[in-house]
């Protein structure tokens, strides 16, 4: 084997190495993330508190999110990537840890804080692994790469989802939070190990204010963070009121509504990580066309969920809608890194994961209103009107450079 050969192979290995690394941590936050909500009453019982304050536990994460991604952007673009992966690895477990000493006390407040911590570490490994695995990757297969590392969401939340009852049983409900986020332990290893003696910085020029200015009034970038503020607000509305929509509109028991809502995410595995290869081999690296397919099969598959009558037919619409929305999410956080300057791309992921997050914590809850003031119909004719409006905005979205 030449030396070449021998260089292309390590090369080849280490950029495997740079996904996998970052798809654990980003697991491992994710089912840090959702751990909680399959164990809920037991939250409630041991802990004392309402529904309310359960819920929060669940969305402070969405909420620090929303607040510290645009400031991590803006880190990530002026330090070693390494660096904040290892401090964000080292977050994570502590608020794990944190939180199983909090919940064990009966700790409230010190519990919810741990989670803010816990909500940081996430947005650090979603922010940096979109953008370095995006620049570590060809052109070619940029999207594919990007497409297949944003699956780590769903993957951690089916794991959190399933795994959380196991452990709670055996061992109590507090041991989650450590048990989850020690997977960024090994995926911590793994990226280390792949990046030793290799630079994955940005070698363009830092961001200077001029730039920060232009990337903030870009009228591109804005347009794909509406995108993205859509897909995020459908998903979490079908997420969180596909359970009580099949108990009560279909008489199913809840853990059937649960196990058939699961499909939902579940399917994104799927569609997130064909999204970046569907653009780059079929329509040869543009990623318009995908973007506005994604909300135009969303906006009838949506619209359907008012209409049927069969829980066959319904378990179709759930998988068909599931696959549309999350089609899209897979591909944005690749498509904004190319219609930017290479110098403010992780801020550009940043301001978009910042605005989509904002749709997934306000959907439920608008949404949650116009169920009780109106009923479920009404609530899922106007999501088709938000996939509809994601048609109009993907449509007008400038096509990236590939």
């Amino acid at each position: 084997m030449s030396y070449v050969e021998a260089s292309s192979r390590r090369s080849r290995y280490e950029t495997v190495g740079l996904v996998v690394g970052f798809f654990l941590l980003s697991t491992a936050a994710a089912a840090y993330e959702i751990a909680p909500a399959s164990v809920l009453p037991l939250v409630r019982t041991s802990m004392g508190i309402d529904a309310s304050a359960a819920g929060w536990l669940m969305s402070v994460m969405y909420a620090t999110a929303v607040v510290a991604s645009v400031p991590v952007g803006i880190a990530l673009d002026r330090v070693s990537v390494r660096r904040a992966m290892t401090v964000g690895g080292i977050a994570l477990v502590v608020a794990g840890v944190w939180g199983w000493f909090a919940a064990a006390a009966g700790a409230y407040w010190w519990l919810l804080v741990s989670r803010v911590l816990g909500g940081i570490a996430y947005v650090l490994f979603w922010n940096a692994g979109a953008n370095t695995i995006g620049r570590a990757v060809g052109p070619d297969v940029r999207a594919t790469a990007v497409g297949i590392f944003t699956a780590s969401a769903p993957v951690g939340f089916a794991l959190g989802q399933f795994g959380s009852p196991l452990l709670a049983r055996p061992f109590g409900w507090p041991t989650i939070l450590p048990a989850f986020a020690a997977i960024a332990v090994v995926g911590l290893g793994i990226f280390l190990l792949a990046t030793h003696g290799r630079s994955i910085d940005v070698e363009a020029d830092s961001p200077d204010r001029d730039g920060f200015v232009r990337l903030f009034t870009d009228t591109a970038v804005w347009t794909l963070c509406a995108c993205c503020f859509l897909a995020y607000s459908l998903y979490l509305f079908l997420n969180t009121w596909l359970p009580s929509f099949m108990v009560e509109q279909f008489g199913v028991p809840l853990a059937v509504g649960g196990v058939l809502t699961a499909l939902f995410p579940a399917i994104g595995v799927v569609s997130r990580s064909s999204s970046g290869a569907l653009s780059d081999r079929v329509f040869g690296r543009r990623r318009r066309p995908v973007t506005v397919a994604a909300f135009a099969i969303a906006t009838p598959a949506v619209v359907a969920f008012a209409v049927v009558s069969r829980v066959a037919v319904l378990v179709v619409v759930l998988v068909v809608s599931g696959f549309a929305v999350q089609l899209a999410i897979g591909l944005l956080f690749s498509y904004v890194t190319e219609v930017v300057a290479a110098e403010v791309r992780t801020t550009a992921v940043s301001l978009l994961t910042s605005v989509g997050l904002f749709g997934a914590f306000v959907a439920p809850i608008a949404a949650g209103r116009i169920i009780d003031g109106v009923g479920y119909t009404p609530a899922f004719v106007l999501a088709g009107g938000v996939a509809l409006l994601g048609v109009v905005l993907a449509w007008h979205a400038p096509e990236s450079d590939g």
